[in-house]
C-alpha cells in the first residue's frame, strides 16, 4: 500500500526534526526533503507547530505501543525488565540522535507551550507504563522504584548520542537489574 503524502512528511519531517532539531529545520528543508510544495505541506498541516505536533503524536504513538506490547507478552513477574528491554530496542531503532521528546522539550520551553506540553505528556505516558510494569511484577510495595527506573531510562536516553547505543544499552540494562534486584530483596 502506497504511503500517503500526509504519512511521507511526517516521516521526513520525524527524521529531520530529530538529526538537526525543531528550530534549525525550515519548512523548506521539509518539503524539499519529503519531495513536495510547499502547498501540500500546508494543506496536510496548518503550521509547522502543527506539523511538530502530529510528529511528536505519532512518534509517542509509536513508542508507547512498543512498551505496551513488550509489557502485555512478558512473563509473570518480568512485565518492568521486558518494557525496558523494549525501551533499548526502541532506542536502538530509532534514537541515536538522543531523545527527540527531550529536543522538544528543550527547544519549546519557552517558545510553545503546547508542544512542551506534549513532550511533557509523552514523559508522564512513560512513567505510568514503569508504574504499572512495577505493580504488574508485584513491586508496587517499593516506594519510588518506579521513579528510580524511569530515571535511569532516561539516563540512557542521553548517553546513547554520547556512549553510543551499544554501551549505553549494556550499562542500562546492568543498572535495571541491580535497581529491579533490590527491590526484590527489600520485599514486601
Amino acid at each position: 500500500m502506497p504511503v500517503s503524502k500526509r504519512d511521507h512528511l511526517l516521516t521526513t519531517a520525524e527524521q529531520l526534526f530529530h538529526e538537526q532539531g525543531f528550530h534549525a529545520t525550515g519548512i523548506d528543508r521539509i518539503v524539499s526533503a519529503a519531495g513536495v510544495v510547499r502547498m501540500t505541506l500546508y494543506n496536510h498541516f496548518s503550521s509547522k507547530e502543527a506539523l511538530i505536533l502530529a510528529v511528536l503524536d505519532a512518534r509517542n504513538q509509536r513508542f508507547i505501543k512498543s512498551l505496551d506490547i513488550a509489557v502485555a507478552s512478558a512473563p509473570e513477574g518480568h512485565a518492568t525488565s521486558a518494557l525496558a528491554e523494549a525501551h533499548g530496542q526502541w532506542l536502538n531503532a530509532y534514537s541515536q540522535h538522543g531523545c527527540i521528546m527531550l529536543k522538544a522539550m528543550g527547544e519549546f520551553a519557552e517558545h510553545s507551550a503546547t508542544i512542551h506540553a506534549l513532550a511533557v505528556g509523552a514523559k508522564n505516558d512513560l512513567l505510568q507504563r514503569i508504574e504499572a510494569a512495577v505493580a504488574r511484577d508485584g513491586l508496587a510495595h517499593c516506594p519510588g522504584l518506579a521513579r528510580r527506573l524511569f530515571t535511569v531510562l532516561e539516563g540512557s536516553n542521553t548517553t546513547v548520542a554520547l556512549l553510543g547505543v551499544a554501551t549505553a544499552l549494556a550499562d542500562t540494562r546492568e543498572m535495571i537489574e541491580l535497581v529491579l534486584d533490590a527491590a526484590m530483596r527489600d520485599g514486601p
